[in-house]
């Protein structure tokens, strides 16, 4: 149930951070990279989303999105 959640979470957050990173891609790639970004965030970030709630997955998929965007444009192709 919580890698459901973290992968409805996500294609909001893959929304967030294609806005936020200032690129444009299609939303089929943009659902993907935030769907794998809250999984990866999410992950990560378990133990502060015991803390301090759900805000915290929000926070920790934005934050995986945004690398996955970053390593995208970095090693991604051309």
């Amino acid at each position: 149930m919580a890698a459901i959640w973290l992968l409805i979470v996500g294609a909001a957050a893959g929304f967030l951070a294609t806005r936020m990173m200032r690129i444009e891609a299609s939303i089929p790639v943009t659902i993907g990279i935030g769907m794998a970004g809250a999984l990866i965030g999410g992950l990560v970030l378990r133990a502060l989303l015991s803390v301090m709630g759900l805000f915290a997955g929000l926070i920790g998929a934005v934050l995986g999105a945004l690398l996955l965007i970053w390593l995208w444009q970095r090693y991604g192709p051309r």
